[in-house]
């Protein structure tokens, strides 16, 4: 019995570790990509606002290559706005109809309609406390009754998320 629990807590460290060591790959390899970005996270979530209220943003690796997404609401309806990370102009917007990120924009929007503070006032306000940081992704969420954006921020070669408060 005993070697059984060993075995099993053994297969368990080394699919952790090997999950730990792919996604530390992704995150180097945004990190690098970000080097690129001559827009911020902040830029990206005023340029879509001609599409609806930002209601979360990320930087991401869309087939390989560095891309800012920033999902709106608008009159009930949810879009994903690409920004170009370079000039800060629109590329496209493209409608959010089904699946999971429908759901996701449906809970950014609900806890969007609770925050009196949007998304750019706290991406600023964690980048000031955090000098030096930049901010890679900002999503909103509903915790014990209020509205809080959680923030991942960059720094070096380091990925950390801090919380800010929307009301």
């Amino acid at each position: 019995m005993m070697k059984r629990h060993l075995l099993l807590a053994v297969i368990g460290l080394a699919t952790i570790g090997s999950w730990y060591a792919a996604w530390s790959a992704d995150d180097a390899a945004l990190i690098k990509a970000l080097g690129s970005a001559k827009v911020s996270l902040q830029q990206g979530l005023t340029a879509s606002e001609r599409e609806g209220q930002p209601i979360s943003a990320k930087f991401e690796l869309e087939d390989g290559k560095l891309q800012l997404s920033v999902y709106t609401a608008k009159d009930g309806k949810y879009s994903e706005v690409i920004v170009d990370y370079t000039t800060g102009k629109v590329l496209k917007s493209e409608p959010i109809t089904e699946g999971e990120d429908l759901a996701h924009a449906k809970s950014e929007s609900a806890a969007m309609a609770k925050a009196k503070t949007q998304l750019k006032g706290a991406v600023d306000k964690a980048t000031r406390a955090e000098s030096g940081s930049k901010a890679v992704s900002v999503s909103p969420e509903v915790k014990g009754g209020h509205s809080v954006a959680s923030i991942e921020l960059v720094k070096g070669t380091q990925l950390h998320t801090v919380s800010q408060p929307l009301d």
